[in-house]
């Protein structure tokens, strides 16, 4: 058998480890109702996976030659990156989550590719070697059953934004309690909205006091009906938020992040306004989220981030828009 080249080693680990992660990521979908044996949104698969995929790249690639403990932490990224890439070239997972789960994969991937070299150290026979590859290797399809046994915990987490504007309570009142049919030129870049999740569009009123709905548009055809639960003008307004999800386009978000989804809901929504002088106030706006994954510990990072980063760009537009009325 020739001998192969250091650097046909990395590629066979690095085309191995993508192969697996791929493998993995077919036989978890395969049935990707909720409840089922195998699930994606899982914490075997989300978190296990890019260990195993990162072990598996190592424990190949170097393969009679081995790698510097820098290598061992870089490798499994090219596996990593091979694997999301083609996750989203198959449509299999939508670019929203390709970015949130990036982080976690490259981190926990490089953990798999150390833990291959731990094992080389620690055992001298190829045949103890092997058995931990192959343990390693089947340990998703162990676990994900196991897991599956256990309910995904629910939290319920608050999302809390400010702004200073300078102008009146009326005036601030008048431009949360409708929003008008926001344009081109109102809106600016920011991180939600680069990932993919569309923009705000208006918020119209129809009614007065408890008990009146606001239509609340976004791009894609987005559509939330937020019904009026507590009136204090000109101070605090708030509302239930129901997402119209029988009339949002499944090309509008991912399956996984959908809004009204089974993993991720926004409850209610109060805007508060704190008066600092006849043409001063801060404009509070906070919202309650539901979050049920098997993951919450790191999901609720990016779901409260991303509401942070929409309720700072929907703050941003009333702020103009009070202070160009001055």
């Amino acid at each position: 058998m020739p001998t192969l080249s250091r650097k046909q080693l990395v590629w066979i680990g690095a085309l191995s480890g993508a192969l697996y992660g791929l493998f993995v990521r077919l036989m978890f979908g395969l049935d990707a109702d909720k409840g089922t044996l195998f699930e994606v949104m899982s914490s075997t698969f989300i978190i296990g996976v890019p260990i195993a995929l990162g072990f598996l790249t190592v424990w190949l690639g170097e393969y009679r030659k081995r790698y510097s403990w820098g290598r061992r932490i870089l490798m499994p990224w090219l596996s990593s990156l091979a694997c999301l890439g083609c996750c989203l070239l198959f449509a299999w997972e939508g670019l929203i989550c390709v970015i949130i789960w990036l982080p976690l994969v490259l981190v926990l991937s490089s953990f798999g590719g150390l833990l291959a070299g731990l094992i080389r150290f620690a055992f001298t026979q190829d045949s103890s070697r092997n058995y931990c590859a192959a343990v390693v290797a089947l340990i998703p399809f162990v676990a994900a059953p196991l897991e599956s046994l256990r309910e995904a915990s629910t939290e319920i987490r608050r999302v809390e934004t400010s702004i200073e504007i300078n102008a009146s309570p009326a005036t601030v009142w008048n431009q949360i309690k409708s929003v008008p049919l926001i344009t081109e030129s109102e809106h600016s870049l920011n991180f939600s909205h680069l990932l993919g999740f569309p923009r705000p569009t208006e918020a119209l009123l129809e009614g007065t006091g408890v008990g009146a709905v606001r239509y609340a548009r976004f791009e894609g055809n987005v559509l939330f009906l937020e019904r009026i639960t507590e009136w204090q003008e000109p101070v605090r307004i708030s509302f239930s938020i129901q997402a119209d999800t029988e009339n949002i386009p499944p090309t509008t978000f991912d399956e996984h992040v959908t809004i009204g989804g089974p993993y991720f809901d926004v409850l209610h929504g109060t805007y508060y306004i704190e008066s600092l002088g006849p043409d001063r106030v801060i404009l509070h706006l906070s919202s309650d989220q539901r979050l049920s994954t098997r993951f919450n510990f790191y999901s609720h990072l990016w779901t409260e981030a991303l509401m942070a980063d929409l309720q700072n760009y929907i703050l941003l537009i009333i702020k103009a828009r009070c202070e160009k009325t001055r």
